[in-house]
């Protein structure tokens, strides 16, 4: 007769597909190694992506038989030479994969190392196409392209006849990599940006990039920044007297957009390549709000806690497929045989020669009450 506990370890393997049962909690636990920003200016980025990516492995954690995958995290600051020399450092500690990278110019000063040793590098917070293009066998993207998301934005704005458009974007490959996808989708229509401002990384001096983009008229803007300069961008625009229309990039940061920009945030339009973690029509966003709510404390439902949630979750079912024992080289295998895949609505595809898992975009809205509506 089988007691209990057998029967907790056996259920536990076989809703792991396939693993062994010595894949246990016994074992060493697989780690994994994120970089990102935990403090400075972009902060709630980091913070939100590991909060959800925390809550998903809590729960997959906790299920009998299961081999622990855990979270090392680093604070990178939003610096690339700070993340650079926390991926060094990752590495040379043998993390099974690299996780959760929060940016471009970070995570392309993480992407080199990676590759030169063959350490996965998945779901890294950023649509940048420099990123994905060329293709690297160890490298996965869970969310769409800024080149997806600016291209919906200007076929938004084109559709209600508003074709004056300004960037205002970061001076870095971030803001390079959104202000292409804008000039992209402008030009598939003979058009092109109507003027173009700056900010630095990690700064709000956001002044001449107020007045230089006000005086030009727009109709719209579409910002490439992190929350705090757009932020303050949108306040002191509001100020100067512009009364069009702001739209984002999701990688600003959704609610840390709202909470910073207060009452100026009505109306303010951002992009989201994952579904809103606030509607229950979608399975996903149920399962989500369930964890989080018995997660109680220090776990909030938003759009970046939401990716972090389901990059993890995409991450252990790579890890279920893994044939054999679990390896760098068996989780690339898992995560190549997920084809079409439905995670709670979002469709996830990969193969060996696809590792862009999704092309979903969505438009959503800031509210005057600092809510978020799509």
């Amino acid at each position: 007769m089988m007691n209990r506990r057998h029967f907790s370890v056996a259920t536990g393997a076989a809703a792991l597909g396939g693993f062994q049962l010595a894949r246990a909690q016994g074992e060493t636990p697989l780690v994994l190694g994120q970089s990102a920003p935990f403090t400075g200016p972009a902060a709630q980025l980091g913070i939100q992506f590991h909060q959800g990516a925390k809550l998903f492995l809590d729960q997959y954690n906790a299920q009998s038989g299961r081999r622990q995958v855990v979270i090392k995290n680093l604070d990178d600051g939003y610096e690339p030479d700070r993340c650079a020399a926390n991926t060094q450092k990752l590495i040379e500690e043998d993390v099974f994969a690299l996780f959760g990278y929060i940016g471009t110019p970070t995570s392309l000063a993480a992407l080199p190392l990676a590759v030169k040793d063959k350490v996965p590098f998945i779901a890294p917070f950023t649509g940048a196409m420099s990123l994905r293009e060329p293709f690297h066998k160890n490298v996965f993207h869970l969310r769409a392209s800024y080149n997806d998301e600016t291209a919906l934005i200007v076929k938004q704005l084109t559709h209600l006849h508003l074709k004056k458009i300004a960037v205002f974007y970061q001076n870095d490959a971030y803001g390079k990599a959104g202000l292409d996808g804008v000039t992209l989708a402008l030009s598939q229509q003979d058009l092109k940006p109507l003027a173009l401002a700056t900010v630095e990384r990690n700064s709000v001096d956001v002044a001449a990039a107020v007045k230089t983009i006000v005086a030009a008229k727009p109709d719209a803007v579409v910002q490439v920044g992190a929350y705090k300069a757009c932020a303050a961008f949108i306040r002191q625009a509001r100020k100067a007297g512009y009364g069009g229309t702001f739209f984002n990039v999701s990688f600003v940061g959704t609610q840390a957009l709202a909470d910073e920009v207060g009452k100026d945030g009505a109306g303010v339009m951002v992009t989201q390549v994952v579904p809103s973690p606030y509607n229950p029509a979608n399975a996903i966003t149920r399962e989500f709000s369930d964890a989080v709510k018995k997660a109680g404390a220090g776990a909030s439902a938003n759009f970046s806690s939401l990716e972090g949630y389901l990059a993890a979750k995409v991450l252990t079912e790579g890890l279920r497929r893994a044939p054999g024992k679990a390896t760098r080289d068996s989780l690339i295998a898992g995560l190549e045989s997920i084809d079409r895949q439905q995670f709670g609505g979002f469709e996830v595809s990969f193969s060996a020669k696809n590792h862009v898992a999704s092309k979903f975009v969505e438009l959503s809205m800031i509210t005057a009450d600092g809510r978020v509506r799509t």
